[in-house]
């Protein structure tokens, strides 16, 4: 037997699902109304002037009603589509300030979830329902894509920069997760799935979790590696504060200022070089090769802990030892 109905698409299951398939039918009904009429018209016209055996030519004067009719409607249907489809983009674009931040790593061939309560996963994601979650991505070897159908989201996910990634989930379950970019020969294999729990059984599967916060096991990784050597935060350390920089403009040594974002602490662990903060020489040395995706995460992480503290009086003036013109290290 037939199932009673067939599926034209997979299960509404997050805020912006409806929203995204409004977009779709409306691009869909568009396309079968044009199509209906050009075939009507092409069926109906070889119909009505089929060829006679003693055609006689006939001079058909233009129109320059219909001639604006068919320039004007197209285009504001086309400007329809725009605005609609820029609106969603930017909504989905900008992930809610209240957004729990989830980081993942994708990698030939899994997916890798770290929680900010220190809790990590592979090839699942477990989350709550009702909640705004944020997700931090970066892959490890190659150009992937993380994508929920059910919550009709997708993003790719990029060697050496982080992209990002947001939804609400509105239903429990549990939902997959493709990896829609290929990636090599086991592609298809790259899934996972997307948990989503009550809260109170969120918090009890957090519970289950060891070896502390995100953030305090980047404290861990930020003294053996001894970034507190010179991030110490005391007057006259080689390396500015990193207390309240997280969020902020820093200013560099080329005169430039940039936000200091995942990328940016990124990329002043694994390349200092790249942008010297002003009044600090380039000392610092590189740790890439040194220290792996997760651990990044977790140094990012504790970093980012520090957004909200002031640095200590006088503890961003550079070492006497240090020039000031040399410029800085960034991490």
């Amino acid at each position: 037997m037939l199932p009673k109905y067939i599926p034209l698409w997979p299960e509404r299951a997050s805020t912006v699902a409806g929203h995204v398939d409004a977009l779709y039918v409306f691009l869909i009904a568009i396309s079968v109304f044009f199509t209906v009429i050009v075939f009507s018209m092409v069926i109906g016209f070889s119909v009505r002037y089929r060829r006679s055996r003693n055609p006689i030519a006939t001079q058909i004067e233009g129109s320059n009603v219909l001639e604006i009719f068919w320039t004007v409607v197209p285009l504001a249907i086309a400007m329809v589509i725009f605005a609609w489809a820029a609106v969603l983009f930017f909504h989905l674009e900008r992930a809610p300030k209240d957004a729990m931040q989830i980081y993942v790593t994708g990698k030939q061939w899994m997916w890798k979830i770290q929680h900010p309560s220190g809790n990590r996963e592979i090839n699942a994601l477990h989350i709550p329902v009702n909640t705004n979650i944020h997700l931090t991505m970066i892959s490890q070897d190659v150009i992937h894509d993380f994508f929920v159908p059910e919550f009709r989201v997708k993003h790719d996910v990029l060697p050496n920069r982080y992209t990002e990634l947001w939804f609400n989930a509105t239903k429990t379950g549990t939902y997959h997760i493709f990896c829609a970019e290929y990636c090599g020969t086991k592609h298809s294999g790259m899934i996972g799935e997307v948990v989503v729990m009550e809260p109170a059984q969120y918090q009890a599967w957090l519970a289950g979790g060891t070896g502390g916060s995100l953030s305090q096991q980047g404290e861990k990784l930020f003294t053996q590696y001894g970034c507190i050597t010179c991030h110490s935060g005391q007057a006259g350390a080689r390396g500015p504060d990193l207390a309240g920089v997280y969020g902020s403009q820093v200013h560099l040594a080329d005169g430039r200022a940039v936000a200091a974002d995942d990328n940016y602490v990124r990329e002043s662990i694994l390349s200092p070089q790249a942008k010297i903060v002003t009044g600090y020489g380039p000392i610092m040395p590189t740790f890439a090769g040194q220290i792996n995706e997760e651990n990044l995460i977790a140094l990012i992480a504790y970093v980012k802990s520090k957004a909200g503290d002031k640095p200590a009086a006088g503890a961003n003036a550079p070492a006497t030892a240090v020039p000031q013109k040399t410029g800085a290290t960034t991490k």
